[in-house]
């Protein structure tokens, strides 16, 4: 009988649906597991055929005192009643929510795990404030995730947490990498360049993410404009929802070379781009980890990267990829002329790149160790009065 009840807390549907559905299906053999998230819909898992009841919070991403009042109110509430072993928050805004009503509500295990932090590159009282909001998370849990070993290391420096009270979770990521739907493709290949009219032969870089400023993607831009001047047959890729008008900014410095940069909005199916690109470019401020490196190298692409917390756990250098000194084009241009004009290398660094996603960041390896963690738990049974 599953006598022990957990509760995952995120903002939004979609850090459900992409990070947690392998880890609710293999704890939910064992557990009782709820998820509370923003949503209206109330059945968004059913077609995971997972055994775990949802409930919904507004918990919105944004500052909204009034909103952020009252679902930390409706949050105590519900951990009161339902008498939880275990809240586990996994997204910032969630992390703050929960961990505060978690802890107010007498919860025992109260556990949150980072994925970067916003505040690393912000500056003044704006980055007091975020950092601050970090050590409150942080004190109201009982135990910390990071989803890699630099970001944990970042977190311990910075403050945030004490070493013995943050630990990450196998060789990192929050959810490892599906091996069978990240892999080399051909057939698909073929079909993404003709639809994006991208010639076989040329060397096609991708980006997959949230189209944002602190991503890099002006670097990127900057790079990839005086890389068009020295290499004709090369195109990039950029995919993912335009949250800050990125899109018209690198097209302005991409002018004279529009027709060899396309767009795409947010999808699904990432793997179909990483199966039709040949490298991966990560040209990130800050990470937590990186999966889509860890995902375009179980396709067979290597990537160039920032050496920042998070992205030098993904990418081993000159090994699976290359690393680059974040904020530095100059440098970036460098790199992506090197996997240019040595295809060769360029292919064994692929390889090399889906061989150590496989080895070390599969979902398989990932989800039995976060299974693992939660066996390990001490005092899962007895529930704490609220606190003061």
């Amino acid at each position: 009988m599953k006598d022990k009840k957990i509760c995952f807390v995120a903002a939004i549907e979609l850090s459900i649906r992409v990070f947690m559905v392998e880890h609710l299906r293999r704890l939910s053999n064992e557990y009782n597991i709820t998820v509370v998230v923003n949503t209206d819909n109330l059945d968004f898992l059913k077609p995971y055929d997972l055994d775990v009841k949802v409930f919904p919070v507004k918990i919105l991403r944004r500052p909204s005192p009034a909103s952020d009042l009252s679902a930390l109110f409706r949050l105590y509430r519900f951990f009161r009643k339902e008498g939880f072993n275990a809240v586990h928050s996994i997204t910032p805004k969630a992390g703050l929510l929960s961990m505060c009503a978690a802890r107010l509500a007498g919860v025992p295990i109260r556990i949150h795990t980072f994925t970067g932090q916003v505040w690393a590159t912000a500056k003044g009282m704006k980055r007091w404030f975020l950092k601050g909001m970090d050590k409150l998370i942080a004190r109201c849990a009982t135990h910390v995730l990071a989803d890699s070993s630099s970001q944990r290391d970042f977190i311990v420096e910075e403050g945030i947490v004490l070493r013995d009270k943050s630990s990450v979770i196998g060789n990192g990521s929050i959810c490892g990498v599906d091996s069978a739907r990240f892999r080399p493709d051909p057939e698909t290949r073929k079909i993404v360049r003709e639809q994006l009219s991208i010639p076989e032969d040329s060397v096609l870089f991708l980006f997959l993410g949230r189209l944002t400023f602190d991503k890099g993607l002006l670097d990127l831009a900057g790079a990839f404009a005086k890389v068009c001047r020295a290499a004709e047959n090369i195109h990039l890729l950029v995919a993912g929802p335009d949250e800050e008008g990125m899109k018209e900014k690198m097209l302005s410095l991409c002018s004279e070379h529009r027709d060899r940069i396309h767009f795409h909005d947010f999808t699904d199916t990432p793997e179909r781009f990483m199966a039709a690109a040949d490298v991966f470019c990560m040209p990130s401020y800050r990470e937590g980890f990186g999966i889509v490196v860890i995902e375009s190298g179980a396709a067979g692409i290597p990537s160039i990267g920032t050496r920042i917390y998070g992205v030098v756990d993904a990418i081993e250098d000159n090994v699976t990829g290359y690393l680059y000194e974040p904020g530095n084009v100059k440098e970036l241009e460098e790199k992506m002329l090197k996997v240019i004009n040595d295809p060769s290398a360029r292919l064994e660094m692929g390889r090399r790149a889906r061989e150590r996603a496989i080895g070390l960041f599969s979902k398989d390896i990932v989800a039995d160790a976060f299974l693992s963690f939660y066996r390990s738990l001490p005092g899962k049974g007895k529930r704490q009065g609220p606190q003061g």
